[in-house]
């Protein structure tokens, strides 16, 4: 039996940055890997000339400029901007939450005007939102909550507004200014060509065993590195022993038109509840350097949120106050072996976005190996 000095359950970014790090450190790698092929979900497939996102809409963007210089340096970026629409029964309002979207919505022009409106809409609220619904309509009124979040966010979630933590919108843009531009960073784009070219990049050089469920033969896995790096649900890991934590799951649905140009943009949310999926994407426009009348054929897919259950893929961590606090008796479990690094979305139980996972990843990685030269 071949010995590695990292045996590393997982071929996401996580695993990724944490296998190229010990290679420039000359260290061996095995990386196992349960779907049959690296990425994770940001794995791209080519359909029609198309690289198309296979596990939902991947736009990288951070303001850390040591995690822009790291992935540039694996692959080139293009200028992809994320500005999604909306679609609430064929009214489509920009996104995000801006003076386009209120003037839209009441005729109004002026930030001013913009502010009295939400002023007299939120008036119903008072003292500290208590859940969601509450934290939405403070934020934005009623007619705003009504067409562009309640429908759309019961869909994501599975369950009513009001039953869901004020903190999962905390976060929500709102702009009083005419920028469609979703995201606040500093930087954005998107691998000219799909991800795949950075994920070739990050697992260069390492021993791949992919079909391969780790947890299915732990101990043989487990002897044939002197350290191992745990990517995957962490419950999972223990056997579930205190329970298990919650997750929402996602089905995608792919059709291919005879059209250049669908939709008109890359993400369209669907806000309605009686629209059963939440987003169609239609991947060409994220190839902003590519013309897309280049390509006559486009490819969309829908999105459409489920119950996660075991055997399904986890995409969003339920993190609530019941879940968090399994959570940390698993975390406390982790700190106990010694040998192994627990790090990522599922392993951390935590909603990351691409550069928070290679931010935490290159932080322990350095821990570990040092600064790379």
């Amino acid at each position: 039996m071949k010995k590695y000095d990292y045996v590393i359950v997982g071929g996401g970014l996580f695993g990724g940055v944490m296998a190229w790090y010990a290679r420039k450190n000359g260290k061996t790698c095995l990386i196992i890997e349960k779907r049959e092929h690296l990425g994770g979900n940001i794995y791209c497939e080519n359909v029609q000339g198309i690289p198309v996102h296979r596990y939902g809409a991947h736009i990288f963007h951070t303001s850390g400029k040591k995690v822009w210089e790291f992935v540039n340096s694996l692959a080139e970026f293009n200028r992809y901007t994320n500005c999604p629409v909306a679609d609430y029964h064929g009214e489509m309002y920009n996104l995000p939450f801006n003076m386009n979207t209120f003037s839209k919505m009441w005729g109004v022009s002026t930030p001013e005007e913009a502010k009295v409106k939400i002023e007299e809409q939120r008036s119903g609220v008072t003292g500290q939102p208590s859940n969601l619904e509450e934290q939405a309509i403070s934020l934005v009124g009623t007619d705003i909550y009504e067409k562009l979040i309640r429908g759309y966010t019961e869909k994501q979630w599975g369950r009513a507004c009001k039953e869901l933590p004020s903190f999962i919108i905390k976060r929500l843009p709102v702009r009083y200014t005419y920028d469609n531009n979703y995201f606040n960073d500093l930087y954005q784009g998107i691998p000219i060509g799909g991800y795949n070219v950075i994920t070739e990049k990050l697992f260069e050089g390492c021993d791949l065993m992919l079909k391969t469920d780790y947890l299915a033969d732990k101990e043989t896995f487990d002897a044939m590195g002197n350290r191992v790096v745990y990517t995957g649900m962490i419950d999972a890991y223990f056997k579930y022993c205190f329970g298990k934590l919650e997750y929402r799951s996602l089905r995608f649905e792919d059709d291919i038109y005879d059209v250049d140009n669908y939709q008109g943009v890359a993400v369209v949310n669907h806000t309605a509840r009686e629209v059963p999926y939440t987003r169609t994407i239609e991947h060409k426009h994220f190839e902003c350097t590519v013309p897309y009348s280049k390509i006559p054929k486009t490819v969309v897919t829908r999105e459409y949120p489920e119950a996660w259950e075991e055997g399904m893929e986890p995409y969003y961590p339920v993190n609530d106050e019941k879940n968090q606090k399994l959570y940390k008796k698993y975390e406390e479990l982790g700190k106990k072996e010694e040998k192994v690094l627990f790090g990522g979305r599922l392993a951390e139980y935590k909603y990351y976005d691409m550069d928070k996972v290679i931010a935490s990843a290159m932080w322990k990685a350095e821990a570990e190996f040092g600064k790379p030269e």
